[in-house]
């Protein structure tokens, strides 16, 4: 399985919605740069996994929307598809916090819909 952990694989500090108006850190950066190639990088059945919490002490809905419901709107997959790609880990210590993140995380990906 292979893991990307958004603070230390990103940023600490992911926060934001595009590059233009929000740089390095924002949920455009992530999928483009970091997510989006790691999805192309699985082979058939293998699952990614996103820890939530190393270095990260909260994300804003922007980036979160933006970094994982980009995925469809941006039309590399489905919601389905990107479902069934990905899960999220967590430490023991921050399950409370960061099951809620996980939970928007998943909301914002079946919510997402493909720009035509």
């Amino acid at each position: 399985m292979k893991t990307i952990s958004i603070g230390r694989d990103f940023s600490p500090d992911p926060a934001g919605r595009t590059i233009e108006l929000d740089g390095d850190d924002s949920g455009e950066a992530f999928r483009e740069r970091v997510l989006v190639p790691a999805l192309k990088e699985l082979g058939p059945g293998e699952v990614l996994e996103i820890v939530l919490d190393d270095e990260v002490i909260s994300y804003g809905s922007s980036f979160l929307s933006e970094g994982f419901g980009g995925v469809v709107r941006e039309g590399h997959m489905s919601s389905e598809e990107l479902l069934d790609k990905v899960s999220f880990s967590y430490s023991r210590n921050n399950k409370d916090d960061f099951s809620f993140f996980e939970r928007k995380i998943v909301e914002y990906i079946k919510a997402a819909r493909k720009r035509e």
